[in-house]
């Protein structure tokens, strides 16, 4: 499955989001995993969340990648 970013056109009636097609559970999801790295970064005080942001961006795409292997 391929990943589709929010474009802005959200419903909320169905299964699934007639502007980005995730369902319904997915961006919910996905949206308390957000919060939840917002907090950590809240919680934490970092002064420079955008290199916290890549680095754990990063971290996730080379465990995939070894998982996927």
């Amino acid at each position: 499955m391929k990943y589709s970013p929010c474009v802005d056109q959200c419903t909320t009636d169905g299964t699934h989001c007639s502007g980005c097609g995730r369902s319904h559970q997915e961006i919910a999801e996905t949206k308390q995993l957000v919060k939840s790295v917002v907090d950590f970064i809240q919680k934490q005080g970092y002064d420079n969340p955008e290199q916290f942001v890549d680095r754990i961006g990063k971290s996730i795409l080379k465990k995939l990648q070894k998982a996927n292997g």
